[in-house]
């Protein structure tokens, strides 16, 4: 299996419901951003809203991050478009419900289970260049956390723009990260 990671976003193009209406988005739509393809099992489910809600109770700090948030699944458009007119949990999403029918973008980033026509919850961030600069699957019983997400994202920014630095484990925001070298070696 080859790793996903620091490979260039697949090419795509799929319907997608956002702020009431039904838009096209495609590679176009990310270029140049950082961005999260949140890709769940199903709509009108269980886990799934829990974690979208999440991601859209924190989307204005993604926002200011400069991140945008696409959500995936093999859901049509129209069955965005019937979940969020029907859930008060879903009427708080801002950010764009991608729809993958045909499960091409699913296949694309690993996570389409075949037998079940539906996708593993994945997490993947897209830097600004378009490579994948995180990817995390999860069997679809085990929840995400939008904090740790943004936790994440800031390290991801932070060592794109900070060449030499790493972050370590719990990093956080403004905290100290380290500078590979020999001087480290065995220190840590």
């Amino acid at each position: 299996m080859n790793s996903i990671i620091n490979s260039s976003v697949p090419e795509f193009k799929v319907q997608a419901f956002h702020n009431g209406k039904f838009i096209t988005v495609n590679n176009d739509y990310i270029a140049g951003k950082w961005a999260v393809f949140f890709f769940y099992p199903a709509d009108f489910t269980f886990v799934c809203p829990t974690e979208l809600v999440d991601i859209a109770e924190k989307y204005d700090k993604f926002k200011d991050m400069g991140v945008e948030i696409l959500s995936v699944s093999t859901d049509t458009h129209f069955v965005h478009k019937a979940w969020h007119d029907t859930s008060d949990s879903i009427k708080k999403i801002e950010y764009p419900m991608l729809a993958d029918p045909t499960g091409a973008l699913t296949r694309a980033f690993g996570v389409m289970i075949e037998e079940e026509g539906m996708a593993y919850r994945g997490t993947f961030v897209v830097n600004p260049e378009g490579k994948i600069k995180l990817a995390e699957i999860h069997d679809n019983s085990i929840g995400r956390n939008a904090d740790e997400l943004l936790r994440k994202i800031e390290a991801a920014q932070f060592v794109a723009t900070h060449d030499g630095e790493v972050c370590p484990a719990k990093w956080k925001k403004g905290a100290e990260t380290l500078k590979p070298s020999i001087d480290l070696v065995g220190k840590i």
